[in-house]
C-alpha cells in the first residue's frame, strides 16, 4: 500500500524542513504538492525502463517538458530517470533523433510538427535515410510571431505584408541583400513566414532570401543586421522589443486562429520497444500541459521557463505573452488578454489532429519539400499516433468533452480568406498564387 504523504501544513513542518527530510523522495513530494496520486501509475503499469532522453529548444512551447521535469511528473508515472536536454538547433535535434539514445542521441523531443514527417520520409536526413518517428501529442496552439527590424518601423507592418514588398525592392535596388530568417526548412516557422510573405505578394524564394537561424540566436543576428524579418516563438520576439531592435508585425494566431504548432515526437523504435514507458512519458506531458494552461499558474510557469537549464532568459521576456499581454513594440499597439495567447491544453491543444498534419504536409508540397503526388495519408497513418493520445487521456481520466470525436478538425480558414479542406487539399493548393508546385 502506498503511504499517503501529508502536506507541510498537516505535519507542522516547514516546506524547507520537509524537503530536507524527504531527500530522495523530492519528486513524490512535488507530486503531492500538486495533489497528484503519486506512484499509482508506476506501480500499476510498470514502464519497461525508468527514463528516456528528450530534447528541447529554448522556446516557451517546450514549457510542458520543463514542468513535467520540474514538478516530478515523469517520476510520478514511473520514469524518474528521464533527462530533458537542451539542443543547440533543430538541425541538432534531428541529428540526435537519428542517433537515438543508444547512439548518444535522444529518444524524443519537443519538435516542429513537420519534422517527424520529414525525418520519417528521409527528406532531411543524411543520405535520405528515413528514421521512423511518431507524434504522440501536440504541445501547443498559436503564439509564434513574425518580427521585423526597426529599419521598417515606419511601415508599422501587420497581417498585410504587401507594404513590405516595395521596401524590400528598394533595399535590393541599392545593392543590399534582403533576408527572412526561420528555424528549419519546412518547419512551422518557415511555413508561417512564407505564408505571410506570399499572401502579401512577396515570393519567399525569389523576392527575399530565407535563411536558417536557431531560435536563441535570432535577436543577436537581428541586432547586427543579418536579417530583415524572422519568425520564431517566445521569448525571442519580446526580447527583441525589450532590446529596441525590432517589433512584432503579427502573431501567427492572427494568420490562422488556434493553429497547431509544436509536437511531442518520439522515435518509433523507442515507442515500439517500450510502449508502457512511452505512454508514461505521454501522460506526464499531458498532465503538465493541463497545469501550464491554468491562469493561476502562469507566473510560476514563466519563472520555470526562464531558468538557466531551460530558456535562460529574464522572466520579463516571457511573462507578459505567457499571460496574454502582447505589446507589439509599435506605439499604441498593446493587446490585453489576447485570444492568440499560447494554449497548452484548452481548445483540444494537446490532441494531434491528423487534418493538421495534412496541412503541414500540403504546405511542404507547396514549397517543394515533397513531390506533388506524395502519399500524405499513408505517411500520416504511420507517424500520427492519436490512438496513443486517446488511450493516455482515458487512463488520465480526461473528460469526454476534452477528447475530440474526430481525427479531423474540419475546414480551416486563414486570415486572407483561403480555406483548407482536409478532404480536398489539391483545391487549397490550386487557390494559392505563389507556390513551387503545379496543380
Amino acid at each position: 500500500m502506498t503511504k499517503r504523504i501529508r502536506r507541510p501544513s498537516e505535519t507542522g513542518l516547514s516546506r524547507r524542513q520537509l524537503l530536507k527530510a524527504a531527500g530522495s523522495t523530492a519528486a513524490l513530494l512535488a507530486a503531492a504538492k500538486l495533489n497528484f496520486p503519486a506512484g499509482a501509475f508506476a506501480q500499476d503499469a510498470g514502464p519497461e525502463v525508468k527514463g528516456a532522453k528528450l530534447g528541447f529548444i529554448a522556446l516557451s512551447d517546450a514549457g510542458p517538458l520543463f514542468v513535467a521535469k520540474d514538478k516530478g511528473l515523469f517520476a510520478k508515472y514511473g520514469m524518474p530517470d528521464t533527462d530533458v536536454q537542451k539542443q543547440a538547433s533543430w538541425g541538432t535535434t534531428r541529428d540526435n533523433l537519428v542517433l537515438g539514445s543508444e547512439g548518444n542521441g535522444i529518444d524524443g523531443a519537443h519538435i516542429l510538427t513537420p519534422m517527424p514527417y520529414l525525418i520519417s520520409a528521409g527528406k532531411v536526413t543524411q543520405n535520405n535515410q528515413p528514421t521512423p518517428m511518431y507524434i504522440l501529442a501536440r504541445l501547443n496552439l498559436d503564439s509564434q510571431c513574425i518580427s521585423v527590424a526597426n529599419e521598417y518601423a515606419d511601415l508599422k507592418l501587420g497581417v498585410d505584408a504587401s507594404p513590405f514588398k516595395a521596401a524590400l525592392e528598394k533595399k535590393k535596388a541599392s545593392g543590399k541583400a534582403v533576408k527572412a530568417a526561420m528555424t528549419f526548412p519546412g518547419g512551422t516557422h518557415d511555413l508561417w513566414i512564407r505564408y505571410w510573405l506570399a499572401a502579401g505578394g512577396i515570393d519567399p524564394d525569389k523576392d527575399i532570401e530565407t535563411i536558417v537561424v536557431p531560435p536563441p540566436q535570432m535577436v543577436a543576428n537581428m541586432k547586427v543586421g543579418t536579417m530583415d524579418c524572422f519568425c520564431v516563438g517566445e521569448p525571442w520576439n519580446l526580447q527583441l522589443i525589450h532590446q529596441k531592435i525590432g517589433y512584432t508585425a503579427v502573431t501567427t494566431g492572427e494568420l490562422w486562429n488556434k493553429h497547431p504548432e509544436k509536437s511531442f515526437g518520439m522515435r518509433a523504435a523507442f515507442v515500439d520497444k517500450y510502449p508502457k514507458a512511452a505512454k508514461a512519458l505521454l501522460m506526464a506531458v499531458m498532465e503538465a500541459q493541463q497545469w501550464a494552461d491554468k491562469a493561476e499558474n502562469k507566473a510560476e510557469l514563466a519563472a520555470i521557463m526562464g531558468k538557466r537549464q531551460w530558456m535562460n532568459c529574464p522572466v520579463e521576456d516571457v511573462l507578459d505573452r505567457t499571460s496574454g499581454k502582447f505589446d507589439y513594440g509599435i506605439p499604441g499597439k498593446v493587446v490585453e488578454n489576447s485570444p492568440h495567447v499560447m494554449k497548452y491544453w484548452r481548445d483540444h491543444a494537446s490532441y494531434p489532429f491528423q487534418s493538421h498534419d495534412l496541412w503541414f504536409l500540403t504546405e511542404d508540397i507547396r514549397w517543394g519539400k515533397y513531390e506533388a503526388n506524395f502519399d500524405t495519408k499513408a505517411l500520416i497513418a504511420k507517424v500520427n499516433r492519436e490512438d496513443m493520445w486517446r488511450d493516455a487521456a482515458k487512463t488520465l481520466g480526461v473528460a469526454a468533452a476534452e477528447i475530440p470525436t474526430s481525427t479531423s478538425r474540419g475546414k480551416e480558414t486563414f486570415f486572407d480568406g483561403k480555406v483548407f479542406d482536409p478532404e480536398n487539399p489539391a483545391a487549397y493548393l490550386k487557390s494559392l498564387a505563389i507556390k513551387r508546385v503545379e496543380v
